[in-house]
């Protein structure tokens, strides 16, 4: 296909790494090599480096270039081993052969002609304007058919507010003949406004968390932003006049508003228009915020200042003249006016007032600083509309020119505080051999336990048979996905559970663990000799799983002490809380015990940090038997060394420990002590001794 295919990867096994032509080398933001792939290890070796006879060779690169672990690697006897910088590396290849060859290439002009006229476009985004808002219509309706439930119970909440409203100010209670009546037909109509302003306030954080999306699509060029905008604002028109309609309907006639169908209609077009406002007033606010924190903080400001000056709590004829100018600028203004216009120049407000000169319905409005001149209602109307129009104008050019606030630095401790990964060429240790951070002088635990083995016997497990392989004419009712699987977990041993995608590693871990609650288990499963009770053994036992859900506005001690006192006994003394703290240790986080956990790939603990948070959030609750769910899977050889070592310290403290493990490279793969190995349809191919050299 002629095709040019760049791509990153993490932890490459040694036939994915072999498929490649040519490699780009990154480290500490210098480029230290671009070449063919073939040629980098000759690169190495120019300057006194050499892999391993069972080492990876991506592996071997992620390393050679790290302080911790560039001394093994050294292979030149006449001379004594200096670490290299990455920048001494980087210019090095610069001034080698391989790096004056891509120079003498990228020097030579690229011949134009060779090109074929269609392989470069020409316009700026790949559809038309027409197709690319069509697309964007169609994946903003497939978003709201798929968040039908939010939208449905907003307009169940509108109807419920109207109907407690409605018995609030019914029509038998309150009669249009004096202006004590007219004062709670103007509550009712004010209450009305500021509740179809609130309905609005949700856009606030539907918006924040769009925003994420809707960046990653516009710095890749999808789409303009103004017809995200425009799709937008467009699609909620059909929502704010069910919502009008709904709250009209309920509360119009039972409140008993001037029965005039004109007015009724104009009455839902206030409503409508006021939602619409509100949907605006709070995307832009979003939008220009994009901080969840920050929105509600400024949402919450706007709602009061729009609320005092919106011409019922403090009439407008009462407000400090310095703030007249703001009274002017708040929508809720012209909303209560429109509404109180339409309500109070009807024709049962006339009647001449038998307390005050004038009508009842003038005076209503006079006492609450409103106007009684009919064209306020048009006017009023026509400045909401302005301003929705506006605020989804501020929208449209937020979404153009303002980038994603900046997050916090992932939190990426010193190299030199932390032990080597892997140790050097004239001492080679395995990881499992590797000394564990202040525990190799204190192997006994501050909290006793009582180290457990579990053995299991034909376990089988199945689960309904799927309606799609119904349809496709199999017989039988349930589908099989362990079929006599046996072994045994034994204390102070890490197994390592591998098979194939779909073998039923993550599967067996669950029926195991007991995590498992559909379904069908067969067979025996017995911890220490004593079948297994489920409310029992979910106290002796954790569970690492995949994904690493932390909180994370919290610190990493922080994270501890919470699942301690929420896992732990009542009872403890604070020298028994002392645990925790050699958690920390064990897992070599107490040099980070201060950092903020943050957001995963954005701010806080990095990838690999956040993985050791989360098997130390198991460890504290001092389990006999520990699962872990993948533990490595999208780390890099260095950072996945690291994951290991701490589990290792962990099985050295006599645990058990059982992992499933995808793709692992030889380090990893030799640092279990015993292998459990499936094929697909949940069977067992070995089970056992992993042996010297994977010698098995």
């Amino acid at each position: 296909m002629e095709a040019t295919v760049l791509m990153g990867l993490l932890q490459p096994a040694p036939e994915t790494f072999d498929l490649f032509d040519d490699l780009i080398l990154l480290s500490e933001g210098y480029m230290v090599y671009q070449g063919p792939r073939e040629d980098v290890l000759e690169f190495f070796e120019s300057l006194g480096f050499k892999i391993p006879s069972r080492k990876g060779v991506a592996d071997f690169l992620q390393e050679v270039t790290s302080k911790k672990d560039q001394a093994q690697y050294w292979a030149d006897p006449s001379k004594p081993y200096v670490f290299i910088p990455v920048s001494e590396i980087a210019i090095a290849f610069k001034n080698s052969r391989f790096g004056k060859s891509m120079e003498t290439t990228l020097s030579v002009p690229y011949d134009k002609s060779r090109s074929h006229p269609s392989s470069l476009s020409k316009t700026k985004y790949a559809a038309s304007r027409w197709e690319l808002l069509n697309s964007c219509f169609a994946r903003e309706i497939l978003l709201i058919t798929r968040h039908g439930f939010l939208y449905v119970f907003r307009t169940l909440q509108v109807a419920f507010v109207a109907f407690i409203t409605g018995t609030i100010f019914l029509r038998t209670r309150i009669h249009p003949r004096d202006e004590i009546n007219g004062n709670l037909y103007i509550s009712a109509l004010f209450f009305g406004v500021v509740h179809m302003m609130f309905n609005g306030f949700t856009e606030l954080s539907l918006m924040i968390y769009r925003l994420p999306v809707f960046y990653k699509h516009r710095d890749n060029l999808f789409h303009p932003p103004w017809i995200w905008s425009v799709v937008s604002f467009i699609l909620r028109v059909p929502y704010s006049v069910v919502e009008a309609i709904v709250w009209s309907c309920v509360v119009y006639y039972t409140i008993g508003f001037a029965p005039s169908p004109g007015r009724f209609f104009r009455f839902m077009f206030v409503k409508f228009v006021v939602h619409q406002m509100a949907i605006g007033l709070f995307r832009m606010l979003a939008a220009i915020a994009r901080d969840i924190v920050i929105a509600n903080t400024f949402g919450s400001a706007a709602i009061l200042i729009v609320l005092l000056l919106g011409g019922f709590l403090v009439p407008k004829d009462e407000i400090k003249p310095w703030w007249t100018w703001a009274s002017w600028l708040s929508p809720l203004q012209y909303a209560q006016r429109a509404v109180s216009v339409n309500e109070f120049t009807a024709t049962r407000w006339k009647k001449i007032s038998i307390t005050r000169n004038g009508t009842v319905g003038d005076n209503v409005l006079h006492a609450h600083g409103l106007p009684t001149d009919e064209y306020w209602y048009w006017l009023g109307v026509g400045v909401l509309v302005f301003y929705a129009v506006l605020f989804n104008v501020v929208v449209t050019l937020a979404l153009i020119y303002l980038n994603p606030l900046n997050k916090a630095p992932t939190v990426v401790p010193d190299e030199t505080e932390q032990g080597s990964v892997t140790s050097n060429v004239g001492n080679e240790k395995s990881i499992s051999e590797a000394p564990s951070a202040e525990s190799s002088s204190k192997k006994g635990m501050i909290l006793p336990f009582q180290p457990l083995a579990m053995t299991f016997q034909n376990v089988n497990y199945f689960v309904d048979m799927p309606k799609e392989m119904k349809e496709q004419g199999i017989p039988e009712t349930r589908l099989q996905l362990l079929s006599n699987v046996s072994g045994v977990f034994s204390p102070g041993v890490l197994t390592a559970l591998v098979g194939s995608s779909g073998a039923g590693k993550t599967t067996l871990l669950d029926v195991l663990s007991g995590r498992k609650t559909g379904g069908y288990i067969e067979g025996d499963i017995k911890i220490s000799g004593f079948p297994k009770e489920q409310k029992t053994f979910a106290r002796i036992s954790g569970y690492v799983e995949q994904n690493d859900i932390h909180s994370p506005q919290v610190t990493v001690e922080e994270s501890l002490w919470f699942s301690s006192s929420l896992r732990l006994p009542k009872e403890m003394s604070k020298a028994q809380r002392s645990f925790v703290e050699e958690v920390m240790r064990l897992v070599e986080l107490d040099r980070l015990r201060n950092a903020i956990v943050g957001l995963p790939g954005s701010s806080g603990l990095s990838t690999e940090q956040r993985k050791r948070l989360t098997i130390a959030v198991e460890l504290v609750a001092n389990p006999s038997i520990i699962f872990m769910d993948e533990p490595t899977s999208g780390l890099d050889a260095r950072a996945a060394a690291i994951v290991m070592r701490t589990i290792r310290n962990t099985v050295d403290t006599g645990r058990t420990v059982v992992c499933t493990i995808h793709q692992p490279s030889i380090d990893i793969f030799e640092a279990f002590d015993e292998l459990l190995l499936l094929k697909r349809g949940g069977r067992i191919i070995y089970g056992g001794k992993l042996g010297v050299n994977s010698q098995f």
